[in-house]
């Protein structure tokens, strides 16, 4: 390898490793991380592979359960916490930086060289760097792995048309089922989108036919896939209209859709979807695109060291770049992570616009771009390690509690619903009591075992009246916690209702999570 490819692996698995270490540093965070990593907590504890719980009773039809098979495989493995909840998601990416270099190489005249190698581990480099690709490499999300099966569909038929090994034609249809099974039929409009205007605008339908197993590629799409559709309709009949009907077509046209089970739709303005891409790539999206204003300007018409084996097949890569930004154009209800499958592509593109293989050394303002987004991702990671509590989790509340259970059997509960932040890390133990019941209990001297209390900020009055009776044991951004003990008949008898129970003092710094 050339001294600058040796620099660009370097500096990949450097990105790569500090992404995993970042992934064990941080606390869930109310709401998605800690919403999926309890649901798979909750299907590595009762062994139901087949229908995830969003709650008890509660089934979970908004996603397939790849991703939650995956997270619940490395609870088994190496216990509920934070690291094995994220780990999936970062195999997930380390399996897309591997396409992208594997695609770069096939665009490249000599795809064996040392020049093919260098170009596909600065594209690697490149997607590893973006701002979205390197979030989602450590975070408990569905969105990785259907990038993956898009990723892995797309970068296997454009391998196949540069003339690429036969293997790639199964992994076009195995890309197909990951996607299936991580995120539903979504993976057949985002794959087939561009492959579909690429044909038809170059009629280039009998290549296309030519280049898969279609009949057979599709039985085992369906093989692989199909099954868990059909147990999971039969288990929790209702399943397929929700998730393909409300999922698949109402989340996105309808604005403010109330069909949602398990959140709140969102109501952007149209064409939000375009600036969601140019910030998931920063920084080197912006930099693409002033490099293709530069080729223009200069007359370059062509991507440099890239080859064109089949016609117009950079097209498809540009086509496949775009295709998230396209299909939601027109949607209201999206998160900024639906750009996530062009991303790839993106920096493929990236990698042709901007060559780093001139000289002897990668120039510093290649490096520091490479840097930019890992170091401020860490320096950032690094403050909330510091203030947790700056973060909407309820992770060290739930320590807490769970050690004042350890000492006077207190039951930790919310006034409210608890966060998913609080179900996850206690196990699913945490609960919910009613403000009125509890209030009665307190009035009557009825309390019958001890309680800790989670009291939002928000409730006044309520705070006001149990810091009359004890003071908090602990508080975060959201939550005061109180320690509430039964009264004693002496107490229950005493005259004076007003006199304050002793406060309970806890001074007992958290330092590890609860795992």
């Amino acid at each position: 390898m050339t001294r600058i490819s040796n620099t660009l692996l370097w500096l990949l698995v450097s990105v790569l490793a500090a992404r995993l270490g970042l992934s064990a540093l941080l606390p869930f965070a109310d709401t998605t991380e800690p919403r999926y990593a309890e649901m798979a907590r909750i299907m590595a504890e009762t062994g139901d592979w087949i229908t995830p719980w969003f709650d008890i009773g509660v089934p979970f039809w908004g996603k397939p359960p790849l991703s939650f098979w995956s997270q619940a495989l490395s609870f088994k493995l190496f216990g509920v916490n934070e690291f094995a909840g994220r780990l999936p998601s970062w195999l997930a990416n380390v399996g897309i930086v591997w396409l992208v270099y594997s695609l770069r190489r096939y665009l490249h005249p000599e795809p064996l060289g040392n020049g093919a190698k260098t170009q596909g581990l600065w594209a690697a480099l490149i997607y590893a760097t973006t701002a979205l690709g390197f979030l989602s490499a450590g975070t408990v999300m569905t969105d990785s792995f259907l990038a993956l099966g898009t990723s892995l569909t797309l970068v296997s038929l454009v391998i196949r048309l540069q003339g690429g090994p036969p293997l790639w034609s199964w992994l076009f249809f195995i890309g197909l089922a990951i996607g299936l099974l991580a995120k539903g039929p979504l993976v057949l409009v985002l794959a087939g989108l561009p492959v579909f205007l690429w044909a038809l605008a170059f009629n280039r339908w009998q290549p296309l036919w030519h280049s898969l197993p279609w009949v057979r590629g599709l039985a085992l799409t369906l093989l692989i896939s199909a099954p868990w559709y059909v147990l999971a309709e039969l288990k929790t009949p209702g399943f397929l209209d929700y998730f393909i009907v409300g999922e698949h077509i109402k989340r996105f046209v309808v604005s403010g859709w109330q069909g949602d089970l398990y959140g709140s739709a969102h109501d952007f303005p149209r064409g939000t979807i375009w600036l969601y891409l140019v910030l998931a790539s920063m920084p080197w999206g912006l930099a693409a695109m002033a490099g293709m204003v530069r080729h223009h300007w200069r007359g370059v018409h062509k991507l440099q060291h890239w080859l064109s084996g089949e016609h117009n097949v950079s097209t498809l890569v540009v086509l496949a770049a775009l295709a998230p930004a396209l299909f939601f154009t027109l949607a209201g209800n999206i998160l900024w992570t639906y750009v996530l499958p062009g991303l790839p592509f993106v920096a493929v593109l990236a990698s042709g616009l901007l060559t780093p293989d001139t000289g002897q050394r990668l120039p510093r303002p290649t490096v520091a771009a490479s840097l930019l987004i890992p170091v401020l991702g860490t320096l950032a990671s690094g403050w909330v390690y510091l203030y947790p509590e700056q973060l909407k989790t309820e992770r060290e509340l739930v320590m807490t509690a769970s050690q004042l259970a350890g000492r006077s059997s207190a039951r930790l509960v919310y006034t409210g619903e608890p966060p998913f932040s609080a179900r996850f890390y206690s196990a699913g133990r945490a609960d919910s009591i009613d403000v009125e019941s509890l209030r009665l209990q307190l009035a009557n001297g009825t309390l019958r075992r001890p309680l800790a209390v989670a009291v939002g900020k928000n409730q006044h009055d309520l705070l006001g009246q149990l810091q009359q009776i004890t003071d908090p044991v602990d508080e975060n951004r959201r939550y005061k916690l109180f320690l509430l003990e039964p009264m004693t008949n002496n107490t229950a008898g005493n005259s004076n209702s007003d006199r304050k129970l002793p406060a309970f003092h806890y001074t007992e710094k958290h330092q590890q999570p609860l795992s």
